[in-house]
């Protein structure tokens, strides 16, 4: 029987991981494993410092299990416990998770686990608009969809798919690339009532609006997916860098002279 670990980072009690899962229970064996509170921004993050707890947890008739950790850390031990499923689907995230904001996304993270395991894996995420309700279906509709393909067809070994959701009904889908969407971060520096400094992140939004991207694509009610590699190397400028790079290297590579 086909299985499907199902994951994210806004915690076991995000009303978006229970869409998922109940929609993908079509498709075969569902476990959920999410972390106990939202992790949210914790990127690729594994705990290494400390023991972690892995509980059985009740989410309506759900196999689930709730992890004092990161996402990457819910995977890795739903793998553990259970053994490599056919499936890791991570989401649906409240929010979307486009352009260059992946590098920060728990959500991506969970993916990623999954597919150092050779997993084919895929991220979920719902974009939110303030005069728009919440509504999960069509967003787990499409992973439902997406899943059987994949399960179907796999993934190239080290690849997942980062799928980013319209709010409302999507017209369709689109394969698309990272645009620069991003945050343009910014610092605030503030005192509290004791006189106390502290900090607060912030940012405005950058968005790349050029067709053929994720931002693009949700932007025009389109579902975007976006094959994302694990390996990071830019191939391209491989020569221009050793190019650049030749006379340091000839350097550290010639025999010292006593």
């Amino acid at each position: 029987m086909t299985r499907i670990l199902v994951s994210n980072d806004d915690g076991i009690w995000s009303p978006g991981i229970r869409a998922l899962a109940e929609a993908l229970e079509e498709l075969g064996e569902v476990l959920v494993v999410a972390p106990d509170v939202e992790q949210s921004a914790m990127s690729h993050a594994i705990t290494i410092r400390r023991p972690l707890r892995y509980r059985k947890t009740k989410i309506g008739g759900l196999n689930a299990y709730r992890v004092d950790g990161t996402p990457a850390d819910c995977v890795a031990l739903g793998v553990a416990n259970h053994g490599p499923p056919d499936l890791v689907v991570s989401g649906i995230n409240i929010g979307s998770n486009i352009g260059f904001n992946v590098t920060h996304s728990g959500t991506v993270a969970a993916a990623m686990e999954g597919t150092l395991y050779k997993i084919p894996s895929i991220a979920v995420s719902l974009r939110l608009k303030r005069d728009l309700p919440m509504d999960f279906g069509p967003a787990a509709d499409a992973a439902a969809a997406l899943s059987k393909v994949v399960l179907r067809d796999g993934l190239p070994e080290g690849t997942l798919l980062n799928v980013n959701v319209p709010p409302g009904q999507p017209k369709g889908y689109r394969v698309t690339r990272l645009s620069v969407h991003q945050y343009q971060g910014s610092v605030l520096r503030r005192v509290d009532p004791e006189g106390e400094e502290y900090y607060w992140m912030t940012g405005d939004p950058v968005a790349d609006e050029r067709d053929g991207y994720d931002w693009a694509a949700i932007e025009q009610e389109y579902v975007s997916i976006t094959p994302l590699k694990l390996d990071l190397t830019d191939l391209q400028r491989l020569p221009d860098v050793e190019k650049s790079m030749r006379e340091l290297v000839a350097r550290e590579a010639a025999p010292a002279r006593g």
